[in-house]
């Protein structure tokens, strides 16, 4: 569900349900004027715009996009590539799919303006596998900007030449860390490189390569047809730019909606949600994708920003809230997504590749009735051990929430080991 009431709407999201934008009403929109002003500077004023901007990467990392681009080496002559994360695995997160199904020309425009930056002449979108129509959407997308000479040996009649390569991905959750999709582009298996060196020094065949994400791209975008100054003031000094945030879970319109950088959460869910389902209490609020840790109920007037949201104890990500109310099970929650990142962990790493499976027995042991006294502090130990000792940060990504359940949540689980149940009701699962 795309949301289609006009607080929700604006600069990113600019489909309502069951809307697409073709070529057309991109240009009747304004599409490519921001590609004109970018053709009409040099590359370096274009860096200097989006550095301005404070775009902070909108995968996740909270990186500032400008600055990633200035780790380029000046005097490397090998050529450059720019390469889009499209590889949407996280739980909870539907963002990306949006602009690649229903508006790819603007994920397009920030390509080509993006490219020009850097200097690349080939740019891959590397996009989840299992996202059948929206790879057909964006591959059909990408044709009509051929045929429109908007991208090719001659940009939009400019001496810059770009081709576009969409690359569907291998089907693996892990192929969204960075070097893990380099290593799939280059067709081996997905597994994470040691850094350094970083992608900007040596990236994907071996040459210079900036990785974006998709929003990132669409706001990039925003920075050349408004100008940096504009954009900022669409929402933080620190976090420029309008935001996409997901809302899923017990709320009454869960969907996709554009705010302001730092929109309060408790505005997001309540003004924007419409509440949660029967207008039950909420107990639980994971804010960025299943790997971010959890937020209590009462912690609810958090400012979804990156400082903020870490000031909080949890993490931005990818601005994808999940919402649970009373009533609802939080070891069975952690239990999904502990069982999710066991399956997910490319074997590569000790601590993650038996880390992860541990994590997701003990858990799943103390839902069904069978954990022992001892066992919170044994989570929360062997998930420590985790922490910060992979090569990627798929490790981090399991810990995380088990901690922060653990801590949030201490008293539902030592009730199901006292219990020797789960107080909830639930039945253990066949899978």
């Amino acid at each position: 569900m795309i949301a289609s009431t006009d607080p929700t709407r604006g600069a990113l999201l600019r489909c309502g349900p069951g809307e697409s934008i073709d070529l057309a009403r991109h240009r009747a929109l304004g599409g490519f004027n921001a590609l004109r002003k970018a053709l009409a500077m040099s590359p370096d004023a274009v860096r200097e715009q989006v550095k301005a901007a404070n775009i902070r990467g909108r995968g996740g990392a909270g990186f500032p996009a400008g600055m990633k681009w200035g780790f380029l080496p000046k005097d490397n002559p090998k050529p450059r590539y720019l390469v889009i994360n499209a590889d949407e695995g996280e739980p909870g997160t539907f963002k990306d799919r949006y602009f690649l199904e229903q508006d790819p020309f603007v994920l397009l425009e920030g390509v080509i303006i993006s490219a020009f930056a850097i200097g690349a002449h080939s740019a891959y979108i590397y996009v989840r596998g299992e996202f059948v129509r929206p790879i057909q959407r964006l591959e059909a997308a990408v044709e009509e900007l051929y045929r429109a000479g908007i991208l090719g040996r001659s940009v939009m009649g400019s001496p810059f030449a770009l081709d576009v390569v969409v690359h569907p991905g291998a089907g693996a959750y892990i192929c969204g860390e960075e070097s893990a999709l380099l290593e799939s582009i280059e067709g081996k298996p997905g597994r994470p490189r040691v850094k350094p060196p970083f992608p900007a020094v040596v990236g994907l065949f071996g040459c210079p390569t900036i990785i974006n994400n998709v929003e990132t791209m669409a706001c990039v975008r925003l920075v050349l047809e408004h100008g940096a100054e504009r954009f900022l003031a669409m929402g933080l000094p620190k976090d420029g730019g309008p935001k996409v945030y997901g809302l899923s879970g017990h709320v009454k319109r869960p969907g996709l909606y554009e705010g302001p950088m730092g929109l309060s959460l408790r505005t997001l869910i309540y003004e924007y949600g419409g509440g949660t389902i029967d207008d039950k209490p909420i107990k639980g609020i994971i804010p960025g994708g299943s790997s971010t840790p959890v937020l209590r109920g009462d912690q609810i007037d958090v400012n979804m920003d990156f400082d903020s949201v870490k000031a909080a104890g949890s993490m931005l990500g990818t601005a994808a809230v999940t919402v649970f109310t009373e009533g609802t099970c939080p070891v069975a929650v952690l239990t999904r997504i502990a069982r999710f990142y066991a399956h997910e962990s490319c074997g590569q790493c000790t601590p993650c590749r038996d880390g992860t499976g541990w994590l997701e027995r003990l858990v799943e042991s103390i839902e069904h009735g069978h954990g022992r006294p001892g066992d919170c502090d044994l989570l929360l130990s062997a998930a420590g051990q985790i922490l910060g000792n992979t090569i990627c940060a798929l490790g981090d990504a399991a810990a995380m929430p088990v901690i922060s359940f653990v801590q949030q949540f201490r008293d539902d689980f030592e009730e199901h080991i006292r219990r020797g149940a789960c107080p909830y009701g639930n039945k253990p699962e066949a899978h």
